[in-house]
């Protein structure tokens, strides 16, 4: 009896642990600024754990989480950012937004987390959270004086890398929302409407062809219900 009462237990004790076993859930994840630099080191903190872990040399992580878990994710010099996570989700792709001012860049390159100094400093970034857009009147009131060393012509061209050649145009390339535009669109986009301008004025700004060697304003707009 005792023989049979122990199998029960034994049987029962295989249950729960195969079914614990089989509810543990793991998320994959990466961790970058201005889309595609990569944060080392950057800590990854699970909500209902607490447990922390580290960015690698990639950027990644992988995280034990349950149900529909938040992760933290934080880093000197860099705001932090919450990430809620669904039932199913398995991947996560998370942009910290490098904070405004010189010193938060010397804490991302003197902490280690962005490997590529030249190239970060190379690119300049201003979003709606950091500035209020809608007290400019238009967008190149916006540009001007929020970026060091770009200038806004009388034609209309952003110039970012200085007078390249006499005969050549030097004006930047202009991204907006994926799509190339001719400066023109500076006129009729509405400050209050734009999410984020991004500065780019190193080589990484040579995938977008030729023209990106002058460097390259990228500039997203607000979504739907965005505000």
């Amino acid at each position: 009896m005792k023989t049979r009462i122990s199998l029960v237990f034994l049987a029962l004790f295989c249950l729960v642990t195969v079914n614990s076993i089989a509810q543990e859930r793991y998320v994959k994840g990466i961790v970058t600024t201005f889309d595609s630099i990569t944060i080392v080191g950057a800590e990854v903190m699970v909500k209902s754990s607490k447990e922390v872990v580290q960015t690698d040399t990639l950027g990644q992580f992988e995280v034990k989480v349950d149900g529909k878990d938040k992760l933290k994710i934080s880093a000197k010099g860099f705001v932090n950012q919450n990430v809620k996570l669904e039932e199913k989700t398995k991947i996560v792709a998370v942009n910290l937004k490098l904070k405004p001012g010189d010193k938060a860049r010397e804490y991302a390159i003197g902490y280690g987390y962005v490997k590529d100094g030249e190239r970060l400093n190379a690119l300049a970034q201003m979003t709606n959270d950091d500035v209020d857009f809608s007290q400019y009147t238009n967008m190149y009131d916006l540009m001007r004086g929020r970026f060091a060393g770009v200038q806004v012509q009388s034609n209309g061209d952003i110039i970012i890398r200085g007078q390249n050649s006499i005969n050549l145009s030097s004006a930047a390339l202009i991204i907006v929302d994926g799509m190339q535009v001719d400066n023109t669109i500076m006129n009729t986009l509405v400050p209050s409407q734009v999410k984020s301008v991004n500065v780019i004025k190193d080589g990484s700004a040579a995938i977008y062809g030729a023209r990106g060697a002058n460097g390259v304003v990228i500039i997203e707009t607000k979504k739907g219900n965005e505000d």
